[in-house]
């Protein structure tokens, strides 16, 4: 499907973009495009993979023009560009809003004026009944994603979207904070220890953006079936990894727009959504405005239903933690006794 394609990465400087391209660089693909604002981090990974099918871009999704002059030529797009952080996105919403709403909109307008054939858009769990700024930005890139979807031609342009809960050991997340706040003596700082994340690795996210690009519909967002874990499960767990089960923990409580829990799919979008296996689907609601007296069976289930939640998943304990933790390459050579950090 990829062979002598072209493939475009916004934000592709990020821990998505580098699992990406260690899935990929090898392969007959025929080119790599990596869409960025940050030159330092792209002269880095230019650096880094030294490869011929590896080229850059510099511009930012705000900037229709650049997104435009990005994408001419590409056949498919992974859309990553995105501000993440949840306490500085309630600091700054408008930001928020301009880069996960506005820069969505343009890398979207210009994917259809430029004929690609697929356009993958990621979410995040915290669009599900959001409370935060970061949360709110991506329900409506969502939103976004699904009404420039709407009848589009798919023999010409696909779009669909994942959506997924904490990546780990992903560029600001906190396996690899604790990890250096153990290594320089200093105590772990968590939130609550009570708090629930559906955890997976990026492997796990690169996956899911497969299924979603080989099985995706116009309109269509993706959800992995992930474990959770508690803020306390992780932390002990990688201590134990770390053979330092004893380095204190300071709690500091929840920070600017947490939630104690997150959902991936709503109870509305779980009446609706079909079961794939590994992933659930939800298919857009593709009705027009001109509303007839037609009745979804789904309605009654709404409220029987509750939401996919990381209270209501599967929880791992501290060993079913250990072993996910071990999936990680750094978290391996840490165990080694090998100096590593998620950035290798």
């Amino acid at each position: 499907m990829f062979s002598d394609k072209i493939l475009l990465i916004t934000g592709g400087t990020g821990s998505f973009g580098n699992a990406v391209l260690r899935r990929f660089l090898d392969t007959d693909i025929a080119e790599i495009r990596i869409f960025s604002r940050d030159e330092k981090k792209q002269d880095d990974m230019r650096k880094k993979y030294n490869h011929p099918k590896l080229k850059f871009y510099i511009g930012d999704v705000r900037d229709y023009n650049s997104v435009l002059n990005a994408t001419r030529g590409v056949d498919f797009i992974y859309h990553a560009a995105a501000l993440k952080q949840v306490p500085s996105c309630e600091f700054y919403p408008m930001e928020a809003v301009k880069t996960n709403v506005v820069g969505t909109e343009n890398v979207l307008e210009a994917a259809i004026v430029n004929g690609v054939s697929r356009v993958v858009c990621l979410s995040t769990d915290k669009a599900v009944y959001p409370i935060n700024a970061m949360g709110i930005s991506k329900a409506m890139m969502e939103k976004v994603m699904v009404a420039k979807a709407r009848n589009l031609d798919p023999a010409k342009t696909v779009i669909c979207g994942t959506r997924y809960g904490n990546v780990m050991a992903s560029r600001g997340s906190v396996i690899p904070l604790f990890v250096d706040l153990v290594r320089s003596g200093k105590p772990i700082t968590i939130t609550d220890p009570n708090m629930t994340r559906f955890m997976m690795t990026l492997e796990d996210a690169v996956d899911l953006v497969l299924y979603a690009f080989e099985h995706g519909d116009n309109g269509d967002i993706f959800v992995q079936k992930a474990p959770a874990a508690t803020i306390e499960v992780l932390t002990q767990a990688l201590l134990e990894l770390m053979q330092k089960p004893e380095h204190p923990v300071n709690v500091i409580g929840t920070r600017h727009g947490e939630k104690l829990f997150e959902a991936l799919l709503s109870r509305e979008e779980r009446a609706c959504a079909i079961d794939m296996g590994e992933y659930y689907r939800v298919p857009p609601d593709n009705r027009d405005l001109n509303y007839g007296k037609f009745f979804d069976q789904g309605d009654k289930l709404i409220n029987e239903l509750e939401d996919y939640n990381s209270h209501n998943t599967e929880r791992l304990d501290v060993d079913g933690m250990k072993q996910l933790l071990l999936k990680l390459d750094f978290i391996q050579a840490i165990t080694r006794g090998e100096l590593a950090t998620a950035e290798d």
